[in-house]
């Protein structure tokens, strides 16, 4: 049975709910690029230590870390939304060759706000993450009624978060597949969903479970206006204006 249109009305949509996420991701990679990367110098140890122990090294590490706590909201919502995306969406195969094509086209800015590299194949960005995400829901749909396969899903998921060294690795992976998993039961859905932010977060307080607070406000529309590809293209923009900044400023 639908929701009467009115209770679909209050709480707020899924363009608010992504830019809430887009804010505290940038807010986060603020700190990451340039306050880590370029004041603290975290990509040299020696130097990192050195400017870390004076007074305006703390200063400036208590600043990141404030940074960092409030950024912690982004993922748990990332996650969420591809859940909502993969529930409603027409064409699966469709929305996974989007994400693994912004994957591919994230992954230089990435690389030099993060890393100051050209190409680090230690670490690859979230749509990976996201990406592999997507795979394991949908797979995991697939073999509804086969424990053992679902699980040889998830285990494969997650050995490949590992083996591509994805943000946020198997972490991410649980939970988007929790987040699934209690699509149809909101209280539990907030329960482990909190939790497992919480575990991610825990250098940060447990910040990252506050997301499940405007998730819980998300009232299942999109939104009036279709801004889907603006969502999709500020991830690798504003990692590459972060780099330029950097360079322009430290």
């Amino acid at each position: 049975m639908n929701e009467p249109m009115s209770s679909r009305t209050k709480g707020i949509t899924g363009n608010t709910l992504k830019m809430i996420a887009i804010i505290s991701m940038l807010i986060d990679h603020t700190g990451v690029a340039i306050i880590e990367n370029g004041i603290l110098k975290y990509q040299n140890n020696s130097l990192a230590f050195a400017i870390l122990s004076t007074p305006e090294g703390k200063m400036w590490s208590m600043a990141d870390l404030v940074l960092r706590t409030m950024g912690r909201l982004a993922f748990p919502i990332f996650c969420f939304l591809l859940v909502e995306g993969f529930c409603h969406t027409k064409d699966v195969k469709k929305y996974g060759a989007r994400l693994l094509v912004f994957a591919l086209i994230s992954e230089i800015p990435f690389d030099l706000a993060l890393f100051d590299k050209w190409f680090n194949p230690g670490y690859q960005n979230v749509y990976f993450t996201l990406f592999l995400g997507l795979w394991v829901l949908y797979w995991y749909r697939k073999t509804m009624g086969q424990p053992v396969k679902q699980s040889l899903v998830i285990l494969a998921g997650c050995g490949a978060s590992i083996l591509l060294k994805c943000d946020y690795n198997i972490i991410g992976i649980v939970m988007i597949l929790l987040f699934y998993v209690f699509y149809e039961n909101k209280r539990l859905q907030t329960l482990f969903g909190g939790v497992m932010a919480a575990v991610e977060s825990l250098e940060c307080f447990g910040a990252a479970m506050l997301a499940l607070i405007p998730i819980r406000m998300y009232n299942g529309t999109r939104g009036k206006k279709n801004l889907k590809y603006f969502f999709y293209w500020f991830y690798p923009v504003h990692l590459l204006l972060l780099y330029i900044l950097r360079l322009i400023i430290i």
